[in-house]
């Protein structure tokens, strides 16, 4: 068993994206890689999992795939682990086990169910890690914006709110990660 840091990265599915969307999420694999993290994502060949899984095959980086059985004909190929869950809600609990953070890239309402029980869940006390969103080009503004509207409205707390971080650069959140 591998004892490097490991990051779940949440993202996108879908192959109909803005390409910057997809560039960015390479670029943060590619520079959480070097700096010596593994990354943790949904282990397809899908849409940005698809480019992340490429872009750590490329650059050597040590990519840890958490499949669902019932899309076992779409697991990415170029994984160094791969784990199989039952439910889309084991693999979301699965991702985030043993990660020092967990971090929202653009995505769809998949990543955003992700993001959303990864916060409720480091709320709750059961995940640990740092909690973040690329928030690339505004991309989570209305996100953050609903959240700060939770907090002036009372359905949320101020300190729950602050255990989620928007962040605009791959750079800025890693060195966030590597601050704490």
């Amino acid at each position: 068993m591998r004892k490097h840091d490991k990051i779940a990265v949440f993202c996108s599915a879908s192959d109909n994206i803005d390409p910057e969307y997809n560039k960015v999420a390479r670029d943060f694999v590619r520079a959480a890689s070097l700096r010596g993290y593994d990354i943790v994502s949904g282990g397809t060949v899908k849409g940005t999992m698809g480019e992340i899984d490429r872009e750590l095959s490329e650059c050597g980086g040590y990519h840890i795939g958490i499949v669902p059985r019932f899309m076992k004909d779409i697991a990415a190929p170029g994984l160094s682990e791969l784990h199989w869950t039952d439910t889309m809600s084991a693999r979301q609990a699965a991702m985030r086990e043993g990660t020092v953070a967990a971090v929202a890239l653009p995505g769809g309402i998949g990543t955003l169910d992700e993001v959303i029980e990864t916060l409720t869940q480091k709320k709750l006390g059961f995940y640990c890690g740092l909690v973040f969103v690329l928030d690339w080009k505004g991309f989570y503004k209305p996100l953050e914006a609903l959240l700060d509207h939770y907090v002036d409205t009372g359905m949320l707390e101020i300190r729950h709110r602050e255990m989620i971080v928007f962040c605009s650069s791959p750079e800025e959140i890693l060195e966030k990660i590597g601050c704490a």
